[in-house]
């Protein structure tokens, strides 16, 4: 299962301009000059591409691709690629920018960059989604590479796709090229550790911002909105780790127990229920929204952007936020969060799990040397362990918000490597 950045609801901000309200107010802060800010502000490069596809049936469909590579100046553009009948250029855009950001929070040497299809994967047999991948990578095949862009699974896509990219890839070059995507199969290049990467960030992050808010696992309460790749990770590892699960979502509904969930039981049920939750009988079912709701020390939301919103914010009731998915909150609730005093650990630092070992699942195809999964946690653990130390120093030292303090550190690495690289 790949790593899922859902595509937006509408109700609120355009996802690249609630974005940029963060950059703005950060780049304020640090008083990054005009020259500056406008080159990071702006996508690196767009591409929007057509191609048409033969259908089982025989018939000819035209889909629209993007790619859009936000920077590429920490180094090669990192970033999924979405099959989605909702992808758009603006979702693409947002997207590839939290990636530049994303990725210098927790300090790995790549850019942003995102890319999709507009298409309903679930409407089409495996032969469809195949011809589409192939072309989709043979219109990027001046686009991609190990050493300029470097694609990934994220909605709708998974380690098959990624193989077949990067058979297509390999082809145009005359010989096999296994670093050019990563999300693979293990036995095509793929890394130990990399499908609960995500959810295993998301549950470093909790952990460290429970110990500053000095919240006893044992006794804590957790609620997960959203029971896909990333949060069922998070869920199980929060568990483990002597966190009680009170409530989980997905599509079919919420549920909860006040005695906790068996995580690992509500995982093998939704696997063998067609992927979904439905009729789970180790939970009560409530409302979908009442999930934000419940009281709880610790809410996960790892389903869609703006699902924290200006509507819903007031009732949020727990004491900590850890954002599994890209942009869960809106822009408007922002303030609302901080005046309740809620601490968040943004997206860009919570979710950063996945990209890292991405990170190193390239490393390891460039090194030609396969990690052993104990080491692919343990560097992993670290890495984001330490972001969010720096995270949270960071918002002591300015007296902001954990996501203005992740832009912050994230800006000013991506600012000064600009100005020591000359700039333009």
């Amino acid at each position: 299962m790949g790593y899922i950045e859902p595509a937006p609801l509408k109700d609120e901000k355009n996802p690249f301009e609630a974005m940029m309200s963060r950059f703005h107010i950060a780049s304020q802060i640090l008083g990054i000059d005009d020259e500056v800010y406008n080159v990071l502000k702006s996508p690196a490069k767009q591409v929007i591409v057509s191609l048409p596809i033969t259908m089982d049936d025989g018939s000819i469909r035209v889909f629209d691709g993007y790619r859009v590579i936000h920077s590429n100046i920490l180094g090669p553009s990192k970033g999924g690629i979405r099959f989605d009948p909702g992808v758009n250029i603006d979702e693409v855009k947002a997207l590839a920018a939290w990636m530049t950001w994303k990725c210098a929070v927790v300090d790995i040497p790549y850019g942003g960059a995102k890319g999709g299809i507009q298409c309903n994967p679930r409407e089409m047999s495996s032969g469809e989604i195949e011809r589409l991948m192939r072309a989709y990578t043979l219109s990027m095949v001046e686009i991609f590479g190990p050493d300029r862009d470097i694609p990934a699974p994220d909605m709708g896509t998974g380690p098959k796709e990624m193989a077949w990219l990067m058979d297509e890839y390999s082809r145009t070059q005359g010989m096999t090229i296994n670093s050019v995507v990563t999300g693979k199969p293990l036995v095509l290049g793929g890394s130990l550790g990399r499908t609960e990467a995500t959810g295993r960030g998301v549950m470093v992050s909790a952990l460290a911002a429970m110990e500053k808010l000095k919240i006893n696992p044992y006794k804590a309460t957790c609620a997960v909105q959203g029971f896909g790749n990333v949060g069922s990770f998070a869920a199980l590892l929060l568990a483990e780790r002597g966190v009680k699960v009170v409530a989980i979502s997905d599509l079919s509904g919420a549920y909860h127990n006040a005695n906790g969930i068996d995580i690992q039981a509500a995982i093998e049920y939704r696997n063998s229920n067609n992927g979904t939750l439905t009729g789970f009988p180790g939970a009560e079912m409530i409302g979908g929204d009442e999930i934000l709701s419940l009281e709880v020390d610790v809410l996960v939301p790892a389903a869609t952007e703006d699902v924290i919103t200006s509507q819903n914010v007031e009732s949020i009731k727990a004491k900590l936020i850890v954002e599994g998915a890209n942009g869960p909150t809106s822009a408007k609730a922002d303030n609302v969060i901080n005046d309740k005093g809620i601490m968040v650990a943004p997206d860009i630092l919570a979710n950063a799990g996945g990209v890292t070992v991405s990170y190193f699942e390239w490393v390891q195809n460039r090194l030609g040397y396969k990690w052993t999964g104990e080491r692919v946690n343990r560097r992993s653990d670290r890495i984001m362990k330490d972001a969010f130390d720096n995270v949270y120093n960071t918002s002591k030292e300015y007296n902001v918000s954990m996501r203005i303090a992740a832009y912050i550190v994230a800006i000013d690495k991506v600012a000064k490597t600009y100005k020591y690289r000359g700039g333009y």
